[in-house]
């Protein structure tokens, strides 16, 4: 059993397609394919079921899946422990960060690392926090900077780096606009609730830290849409489709904040790493530029 089996077997079963697994892992797909049928026959089974187009793993699947999982991060992790003890900083850092961190955060601190450390390849992707999050835990990303989960994940090192302070917007011609102007007295939570929201995601982190705030008073969000993407939020808060909670460094002319009669609402920014896994020497010296900009955030 080898590792480039285990690999084209992962690949697979992640995309439940041999033609997009190869696309995965640059491969041939009957490349794949001759891998996935020496793993079967050393093993002496089938992993998977294959019915027309469709790829579902087996009984026998499944329980290799978890196992092969853990053989390629312990044979990953040995590499970069090997590697490690040159001291060069050096070889591919798969880092995932959310978009709005990637706009927002990221690119004065990516251009100083580049900078300092040009052997680096880094390997970036643009994903959702939740999803950044399960590629850390399962080892096919070595860290991630994007919004921090509202409770503690057992197999992850989390260090906060900023806070987003979360603003109640909406257009500058809706109606909760025209209360805002004719009145000094904050709105309530309730009378939000009489116009339509939009929002991220419902199994966000961000959303579940908004809807946390409105259940603590008894009431249900009233979302007519949602999306992940904080840009695409704005714009279409902008045009009156509903008010909206945006980090303030996102409000411009096209937005009004509202005045809302509760607490601050922050969401933690952060990065996460596995606490099993060693760290390549680019991961390290990733986390020595965000420790250097979190100890700087403090100071000011």
């Amino acid at each position: 059993m080898d590792t480039q089996s285990l690999q084209a077997f992962l690949a697979v079963a992640e995309t439940q397609s041999f033609s997009r697994a190869a696309e995965q892992l640059y491969l041939t797909q009957p490349a794949v394919s001759k891998r996935i049928a020496t793993l079967e026959d050393q093993l002496g089974t089938r992993l998977f079921d294959r019915i027309g187009r469709r790829i579902a793993l087996t009984e026998a699947g499944n329980v290799l899946l978890p196992k092969a999982q853990h053989i390629l991060f312990t044979v990953e992790d040995s590499r970069r422990a090997l590697a490690n003890l040159s001291g060069q900083v050096g070889g591919k850092l798969m880092l995932a960060t959310s978009h709005h961190i990637g706009l927002h955060r990221l690119p004065p601190l990516l251009k100083q690392y580049t900078h300092r450390h040009p052997e680096v390849a880094l390997d970036l992707h643009f994903l959702d926090s939740e999803l950044a999050y399960q590629g850390v835990v399962d080892g096919t990303l070595e860290m991630a900077i994007v919004t921090l989960a509202p409770h503690p994940v057992e197999q992850l090192h989390v260090v906060e780096l900023w806070r987003d302070r979360l603003c109640f917007v909406c257009a500058t011609d809706h109606p909760l606009a025209q209360r805002t102007r004719h009145t000094s007295s904050p709105l309530s939570l309730t009378e939000l609730c009489e116009f339509n929201c939009v929002l991220p995601g419902a199994k966000t982190f961000t959303r579940t830290l908004i809807g946390q705030r409105f259940a603590e008073v008894g009431l249900q969000l009233p979302v007519s849409m949602a999306t992940n993407y904080l840009e695409t939020l704005k714009m279409m808060c902008s045009v009156g489709l509903g008010w909206s909670l945006l980090p303030e460094n996102m409000i411009d002319s096209e937005l009004i904040e509202l005045n809302v009669d509760t607490a601050p609402i922050q969401r933690p920014l952060g990065y996460l790493v596995h606490t099993s896994r060693t760290l390549s020497n680019a991961a390290k010296k990733m986390i020595e530029e965000l420790e250097s900009a979190r100890h700087a955030t403090l100071n000011i």
